[in-house]
């Protein structure tokens, strides 16, 4: 991964990144925001502290490890990826509630739009403010947008130290396991 100066991360605020999208994924990841590795690079999850792809792996929802640099791939898979709020910022505290409330309205229309089996949003907090559910757990909600039913995740990024990456794959499974067993039902 190449490496950036602090004034090449800097102009990458407030830049956006095109998310990993088509009709129809069994699962739609959703982070809170590009950070501004995330956002120089162009590549989803790309600071080398976060664990998103490690733990992609780790769940089985990809065969192997795969590098940021590679999300063009995951449609193949059947995933994709989102965020609640467009911008990217150094730290998601940048962002306003308004930003996470119309974050929230503009993923329900992509959701409603796209129509993925599963959105599995990764950060309960983003979630919360998002939808404006103060009680929201991590795990399955009872929310369902059009046919598409919720799963909140934690939070992939290495400042998240309540979650190791080997409870965050069991997590993360829990999702794959069950959109599996749906979609083996719906045959």
């Amino acid at each position: 991964m190449a490496r950036f100066t602090a004034a090449q991360l800097e102009a990458a605020r407030d830049r956006l990144v095109p998310d990993v999208i088509a009709d129809g994924l069994h699962v739609l990841f959703c982070g809170i925001n590009p950070g501004l590795m995330t956002a120089a690079t162009g590549h989803h999850f790309a600071r080398p502290g976060n664990r998103f792809w490690p733990v992609l792996h780790l769940s089985g929802f990809t065969p192997r490890l795969m590098k940021p640099s590679e999300q063009g791939e995951l449609p193949s898979y059947g995933l994709g990826i989102t965020n609640v709020v467009a911008r990217a910022t150094a730290r998601a505290d940048e962002l306003s509630a308004e930003e996470y409330r119309e974050g929230g309205r503009l993923l329900t229309a992509k959701v409603a739009r796209l129509r993925p089996r599963w959105l599995a949003v990764v950060g309960v907090t983003a979630y919360r403010a998002a939808f404006d559910d103060r009680k929201a757990q991590v795990g399955p909600q009872e929310r369902v947008i059009g046919g598409t039913r919720v799963w909140v995740l934690p939070n992939p990024s290495g400042l998240n130290a309540h979650w190791t990456a080997a409870t965050m794959a069991e997590e993360f499974a829990r999702l794959r396991v069950t959109a599996e067993t749906q979609e083996r039902a719906e045959g």
